[in-house]
Order: structure tokens, then C-alpha cells, then sequence
């Protein structure tokens, strides 16, 4: 063989094996009491998280990214897509506002090292239905375009990121892997569009739900444990959960035409209450597992040696105003709580240590609401249900945090949600003189009674749009409610 060859083909050996992926954090901003920007870039910072992933393009928020160094993906929410798609002038004005006005591809000085725009979020889920399918083409190609006349398009790549369920598999084998049919058209459109501007594709991996949703799937499996049962695919042997729909992405790439194209884990993650299986414990022993198997670069048996260019963790904060049609977990995604205090630890790659807290965080005062024993308590879980209907009380739901709780405590928990959410208004915690102010802390060794934070960015109730949300946990929470009587 001729020496240059055998160059040639050692090279290629060893980039194979040393293939790095870089890991991010999804910071979603879906909060009554957000932490200012500033504090969660302090904590991005602090934890050396060199990437994060935004799902829109909040001003605030990009301004406290400015001369970060963080790179950064800005989101475009599906509210805008129809707009975006059939205006090419409202897709120009979007870049103007969002991208070239922070844009720098150092991240230093004032601007904002900006690598990606999403267009869309999981807007393929099959929850939405083909509400959104029509635009998300004409929005990416408008977006793109926009970015070419700002003379952008080679820094920053127009991505769609696509939910779990854009994919299907027959008998969950990976090798049976493939696109939704109804989706056909469309994906053959998007995959078109990425390989045309060298973009990889975007895709949500979620095993917690997967586990949820497939009996042969098991926990042990899920966490990446050496002892779980294997999966078997023809020849090929998988050993925990996201290598198994991590390759059946891959054949479904492979079988559109496109086996080489570069996948980015956009969302994956591990919930810590609301739903069975939702713990500190069982999110950390899921997390370490996964940071140590991209860590290892061992990548998966159809694509071994390359793991995910880039993943990003499901997410940075909870979240207590995102969408709960998929279940009261959708609010304990983060690694840290909503106030910016580590969950549980670990190492995200970059360094060797424990996660470190927000600091100095500006909670409102030291102060609750509980239910007055000393007043007739006949109507207090139907006051309670109302309460929780512009609140959060996921963590009272079955196998949750606080589902232990015993009544009355379990009606003081949802008093005190609404009491924190209202900025502790003193009316907000009268509930026809069931309510008492008081400054003993109420909460129990699992479950927390919290203090919301002091905020100008504050909402003091939810949305109209987040009701039909959570009415639909109403009935459980009831029932939880009702069943310590």
C-alpha cells in the first residue's frame, strides 16, 4: 500500500475515534417568578456551560448573553411560523431584530455568539396536528434567505428542531426506524433544506417518556445500568435506551437518503417530580449515565465512534407555567429548581465538580400560607381545586413530591402555590378566611413550600391560553386532594 494512503487512512481512523460532542443546556423562560437573565447567565458561567438553547428571542435575555462566550441558539416560538412563511419581509425584519442587532461570532465585546436559529419548537409533535406542517418550509427558507442578505448564512444555521414522535418504528426495533407517513412530504422537504446548507438535523430524545409509554422498555435500561437486559436488532445489541432511538433516527435519516447527515440532540432529559419515576435519584443516576456514555465517545452500534454532534439537557430551570397536556412532570425538567439550586450533581464535561448554585437570589419574604385550623374546613378542598387552577400544584399529583402530604396539609400546600404565585398579596391568602399568613416554614423533609422570587417580570396570574392546560390535572389533583379527608 502506498505510504500516502496509509497516511490517509490513519487520519481518518483517528478522527473517527476522537470525534468530540459538545454538551449544552435548553433554558426555557415558561416561569411566573423567572431568575433575571443576568443571574442565569451567572449561573450558566459559574457551571462552564458553553452552549445553551433558547426557544425564543427575548431581548432580556440576549442582552444578558452579550460577551458571554456562551453559544447560543435563538428560537423561534410556532406562533410566528405562519407570519414567517408567507412574509419574506417579516423574515427579514425577525433577523434584523433578533440576530444581526446581538450577532458576534466571538461572543465578544457586546454581541452575542449566535450559531443557530430554530425554527419552530418540536412543531411536528403529533399532539398539534398539522397545524403547523404548512409553514415550517417557507419559514426556515424565508429565515435563510433574511440571513443571506444580512450576510449572515455562513455563521448562523437555520435548524428545525423535531419532537420524538416524528419518528416510528415497528416492534421498536431500530432498524425498523422511519418517519411518520403523514410527515412524509414534509420531512423530504426539510431534509432537502438541511442538506442543501450543510445544517444538521435537530431531534428530541426522550427515554423518560419512552419508558412511560413501552412496556418492554425498563427502568434499568433506561438508566444506562450494566446489569439491564439487553436489546437485540438482528445482529446488533443495545444496551440502553438512547442508543436504541438514537439509531432508529439514524435509519430513518438513512433511509430518507441522508445516512451521513449530522444529528444534534436537542432536548433530552430525566423530570424529578410529577409522575412515577420522576426523582432527584433517578434523574441523576440518568444523567451521569448519559454524560459518561457521550464522555466516552463510544457512540451507538450503527454509528459507532460518532456520537451526537452537540446534546442539549432538558433543562437548565423548572419551568411552573409550561404546558401540562403531557403530564404535571412537564414542570420538573430542570437541573436546577426554579431558583437556580442544584437538584442533585453532576458533571456536565467541562469540568470535574459539583454543580454550583445561583447566587444571592432576591426571594420575596420569608412568609406562607397555610390553612386555619381554627376555622370550619367543609369547602376547603373545593377552595383548595380553585386555588390550583392559577397555580402550580403538580407536585401534589400521584407519586409526586408532595402527595404524601396529609389533609389538611395538602390543602395549606395548594394555598401557598397560590399565595407565592399572587407576590404574596395579603388578599391572596384569604380564601374566604380559611388562609393564615405565617412565618414558620410549613414545609415537610420531601416536600418544599416555596417562596417565589421578588421579580419585576412577575405575572401574578396565568395566561388565559394556560388554563385549558391545567384543567386537564384538575381531576387528579382533586381526587389527591379529597383522598386524606
Amino acid at each position: 500500500m502506498p505510504p500516502n494512503l496509509c497516511l490517509i487512512l490513519l487520519l481518518c481512523i483517528s478522527t473517527s475515534k476522537t470525534r468530540a460532542t459538545a454538551i449544552g443546556l435548553n433554558w426555557g423562560t415558561a416561569a411566573s417568578h423567572p431568575l433575571p437573565p443576568p443571574k442565569v447567565v451567572e449561573l450558566l458561567k459559574n457551571n462552564n456551560v458553553a452552549r445553551v438553547k433558547l426557544f425564543d428571542a427575548d431581548p432580556l435575555v440576549l442582552q444578558a448573553l452579550s460577551g458571554s462566550k456562551i453559544a447560543v441558539t435563538v428560537g423561534i416560538p410556532n406562533s410566528m411560523l405562519r407570519s414567517l412563511n408567507s412574509s419574506k419581509k417579516a423574515a427579514e425584519s425577525w433577523v434584523h431584530d433578533n440576530v444581526t442587532r446581538y450577532f458576534s461570532n466571538s461572543g465578544r465585546g457586546s454581541g452575542v455568539r449566535i450559531e443557530y436559529v430554530a425554527v419552530g419548537d418540536e412543531s411536528f409533535l403529533r399532539s398539534y396536528g398539522d397545524q403547523f406542517h404548512l409553514f415550517v418550509i417557507g419559514a426556515a427558507t424565508n429565515i435563510q434567505t433574511a440571513l443571506m442578505r444580512a450576510n449572515l448564512a455562513g455563521e448562523v444555521k437555520v435548524v428545525v428542531p423535531c419532537s420524538s414522535d416524528t419518528i416510528q418504528s415497528e416492534s421498536n426495533l431500530p432498524s425498523k426506524g422511519h418517519f411518520r407517513s403523514d410527515l412524509n412530504k414534509t420531512m423530504t422537504q426539510l431534509l432537502t433544506f438541511l442538506n442543501k446548507h450543510h445544517s444538521p438535523f435537530f431531534m428530541s430524545i426522550s427515554p423518560f417518556l419512552t419508558l412511560h409509554q413501552n412496556k418492554n422498555i425498563s427502568l434499568d435500561f433506561s438508566l444506562f445500568k450494566e446489569n439491564a437486559h439487553p436489546h437485540r436488532d438482528s445482529h446488533r445489541t443495545y444496551k440502553n435506551s438512547f442508543d436504541l432511538i438514537y439509531d432508529t433516527v439514524v435509519t430513518a435519516l438513512s433511509t430518507a437518503g441522508y445516512p451521513e447527515m449530522d444529528i444534534v440532540v436537542g432536548q433530552i432529559g430525566w423530570p424529578t417530580d410529577g409522575a412515577a419515576n420522576a426523582t432527584s435519584s433517578i434523574a441523576e443516576t440518568f444523567m451521569k449515565g448519559l454524560i459518561t456514555h457521550l464522555q466516552s465517545k463510544s457512540g451507538t452500534p450503527l454509528k459507532p465512534r460518532v456520537p451526537p454532534t452537540e446534546t442539549y439537557i432538558f433543562s437548565l430551570l423548572d419551568e411552573d407555567q409550561r404546558s401540562i397536556a403531557a403530564g404535571n412532570f412537564e414542570r420538573h425538567w430542570g437541573l436546577f429548581t426554579f431558583d437556580g439550586q442544584a437538584k442533585y450533581h453532576v458533571d456536565l464535561g467541562q469540568v470535574s465538580r459539583n454543580l454550583v448554585n445561583a447566587q444571592n437570589v432576591d426571594y420575596l419574604s420569608p412568609k406562607w400560607c397555610v390553612v386555619n385550623n381554627n376555622q370550619g374546613l367543609s369547602n376547603a378542598t373545593a377552595i383548595a381545586l380553585e386555588a390550583c387552577s392559577a397555580a402550580d400544584c403538580t407536585a401534589l399529583s400521584p407519586g409526586s413530591s408532595c402527595f404524601n402530604l396529609s389533609w389538611p396539609a395538602n390543602i395549606s400546600y395548594a394555598f401557598n402555590s397560590y399565595y407565592q404565585q399572587h407576590d404574596q398579596q395579603a388578599a391572596s391568602c384569604d380564601f374566604g378566611g380559611l388562609g393564615l399568613i405565617t412565618t414558620v416554614d410549613p414545609s415537610t423533609e420531601k416536600c418544599r413550600f416555596s417562596i417565589q422570587l421578588r421579580t419585576s417580570r412577575s405575572s401574578s396570574i396565568y395566561p388565559p391560553r394556560l388554563l385549558h392546560w391545567m384543567l386537564s390535572a384538575i381531576a387528579t389533583i382533586l381526587v389527591c386532594l379529597q383522598q386524606f379527608q
